[in-house]
């Protein structure tokens, strides 16, 4: 078995231990402030010990396919040049930092954000197929606003050239490694599910075809950034909503042979996650996040994402509905990632629901035959402790076995929509992080040295 600090390879790449800090939301954007607020997001978990750190969601274009407020855009080398400073901070603990590259296609911000929508009237979202007819009909019903511009076969490489661009920039900058938003309904998603992609080109039309756009990626960030290690998330739609509302959507076993084809296609790790064809809290899960709608300071930016006072509430009650049918489940993707592992050679990494040490052993192997992935990520306990690899690290689940402070409330998350940044709101949790500090709870040996 593997302990949570031994290190690991990623395709070449060696990481310290087999901790990693998932992909989260920074609304660090790109103004003059962006490189000094992901610092400040990010050289916490590396000084605290973790080993990889993974930079959330970065767009590959200048303009469109944002599926958040303040995401950064990576289109540009001036800027992606800057991030020199990041990299360097990183390294600076003996940390690894990969960069999440992305486009979020129908999910993008033109689709759901009405002042955005106002403010940009000419953006149009790109779309591997017309619309699914679910989609359209929460359009009809006003919803959504869908005016799709469907990818030609040109356009298909034209898009997978500005992922390796993005990437060669990234590399020129000091990233590690590049990490492909491959789930949460962003493109690359919807060019792997038969929900969303109905192409008749040599992007669709098979379960092959489908993964075709993964594989030109793949091949143009070699071109252009040399051998550096990639990886992407693998989607299975298995919270989806039932038949006869979705049909077509990828199971666990096509999640698995997602996964085997990408090794064959030369990917070097892969990060299996149980995601829905729409967005919904299955993607987060855990509980309502009634003290940010309640919010009183954020009513007028929440009136402004989403149309109006009546909107907001209808999309507040729909937050509600689904944290119903979407229950806090630990470590709700360790099956999936057991039958990937069972069936490829590369580096499988889980997140999702992972929540204390003892989890983190078991998924690594403490007490079973085979372990269920190589590393162990989080991503919004890292909200509530930016040092949170300090507690979990050189520690001994048996005898302490540190949880995280995190309840999945989600009050951190849907302030988002509003481009408010991801921080920890919630009172009880922030009283017990000052009490870690206190302790000393968050000092890192590797701090020391």
């Amino acid at each position: 078995m593997a302990t949570l600090e031994d290190p690991v390879e990623i395709g070449g790449c060696e990481v310290p231990n087999r901790l990693y800090r998932a992909p989260l939301l920074e609304c660090a954007g790109n103004g003059p402030d962006a490189v000094d607020a992901l610092i400040e997001d990010l050289e916490p978990a590396a000084a605290s010990g973790v080993g990889l750190i993974c930079q959330g969601a970065t767009i590959v274009r200048g303009e469109g396919g944002c599926a958040a407020p303040g995401m950064t855009r990576v289109h540009d080398p001036a800027f992606v040049s800057r991030l020199e400073r990041l990299t360097d901070r990183i390294h600076d603990h003996g940390g690894r930092i990969f960069i999440q590259l992305e486009h979020g296609g129908l999910r993008s911000m033109e689709t759901w954000h009405a002042e955005y929508r106002r403010e940009h009237p000419d953006l149009e979202q790109l779309a591997v197929s017309r619309p699914p007819w679910q989609l359209r009909l929460l359009d009809r019903l006003g919803f959504l606003s869908y005016d799709p511009h469907v990818l030609s076969t040109d356009e298909v490489y034209d898009l997978a050239a500005d992922f390796g661009r993005a990437a060669a920039y990234a590399v020129d900058a000091g990233y590690d490694g590049i990490h492909l938003s491959g789930a949460n309904m962003g493109i690359v998603q919807q060019f792997c599910s038969p929900f969303y992609n109905r192409r008749d080109d040599e992007f669709g039309g098979s379960p092959e075809a489908r993964l075709e756009f993964l594989a030109l990626v793949h091949d143009e960030i070699r071109d252009r950034a040399g051998d550096v290690p990639l990886m992407t998330k693998v989607p299975a739609e298995t919270p989806a909503p039932p038949s006869p509302l979705v049909r077509r959507k990828l199971s666990l076993a096509d999640g698995v042979e997602i996964a085997r084809r990408l090794e064959r296609i030369g990917y070097d790790a892969v990060v299996p996650v149980q995601t829905s064809v729409i967005w919904d809290m299955s993607i987060v899960r855990g509980e309502y996040p009634e003290r940010a709608w309640n919010n009183e300071a954020l009513q007028e930016a929440y009136d402004a994402a989403f149309g109006g006072s009546a909107r907001r509430r209808l999309v507040a009650l729909g937050n509600w509905l689904e944290s119903l049918q979407y229950d806090f489940e630990p470590a709700w993707n360790e099956d999936f990632c057991r039958r990937v592992r069972e069936r490829v050679s590369i580096p499988v990494l889980a997140e999702g629901g992972i929540r204390d040490r003892a989890q983190m052993d078991r998924l690594l192997g403490e007490g079973k035959a085979e372990p269920a992935c190589d590393m162990v990520g989080m991503a919004r306990p890292f909200y509530a402790e930016p040092r949170l690899g300090a507690r979990l690290l050189e520690t001994d689940s048996e005898t302490e076995n540190p949880r995280v402070v995190c309840e999945s409330c989600n009050n951190c998350t849907v302030p988002q929509v509003t481009g408010a940044p991801g921080i920890c709101r919630t009172p009880d949790v922030l009283r017990r992080r000052g009490e870690l500090e206190r302790e000393g709870a968050y000092e890192f040996w590797r701090s020391e040295s």
